[in-house]
């Protein structure tokens, strides 16, 4: 399977430079919250956040990419909800303002850094991507997909054990849908992890209009 080669910079990326200007103006109108990375409220956010998690198994010291952090809030919930863990989080993102929110917000805490960067910039155990695809705003379709296929092939890399991403589902029959908005069939996606070579899990059905992918890499 072909590997989209990335653009020089995040700057000259058409499919990324415009998100990444998108949600730095998020951030500086809603600061650091869910309505800063277009999430309506907490627990919206966090219930996608769990069921990423259900890839990880933290019985024991791991590292995790989150690629795609935002202002740090999956690292916030790993310290609420799996407070014992021993988890070396690196979160990448490609909005300057975002990273450089995380960090001030995480400066204190020495398991825990965060990168300017499209994709998982270190392997780790698992590497954990939540709404990267979902925010396609004018971008055509073929460098939008040629993204996806980018990062899931990054991902694959970069993660031993595994990763998890999450798409929303494709609309309704008769069902409007704003065109900003990037809505695959899960089929489209499970082909192209299993032709890398993992083994995929679908999970729905969980109150939101969205599906996640667990895919397995061992």
């Amino acid at each position: 399977m072909s590997n989209p080669a990335p653009p020089a910079s995040l700057a000259d990326d058409p499919a990324l430079a415009p998100v990444a200007a998108y949600y730095s103006d998020r951030l500086q109108r809603y600061g650091p919250t869910p309505l800063g990375v277009d999430w309506p409220s907490r627990p919206n956010q966090e219930l996608r956040f769990v069921q990423l998690l259900k890839l990880c198994d933290f019985s024991e010291p791991r590292s995790l990419n989150d690629v795609g952090c935002g202002y740090g809030a999956l690292r916030a919930f790993l310290s609420r909800r799996h407070r014992q863990a021993q988890i070396d989080y690196l979160g990448t993102d490609v909005s300057a303002a975002m990273v450089a929110t995380a960090r001030r917000r995480w400066r204190r805490r020495a398991d825990c850094a965060f990168e300017l960067a499209e994709g998982a910039v270190r392997p780790a155990d698992y590497s954990l991507a939540s709404g990267i695809f979902n925010v396609q705003l004018d971008c055509p379709l073929p460098e939008w997909e040629a993204m996806v296929a980018r990062t899931l092939n990054n991902l694959h890399r970069q993660s031993r054990l595994g990763y998890a991403v999450n798409f929303i589902l494709p609309p309704a029959e008769g069902q409007a849908s704003p065109p900003e908005l990037y809505r695959p069939p899960p089929a489209r996606w499970i082909a192209h992890a299993e032709a890398l070579g993992g083994s995929v899990q679908l999970l729905g059905r969980y109150g939101l209009p969205e599906y996640t992918l667990l895919v397995d890499g061992t």
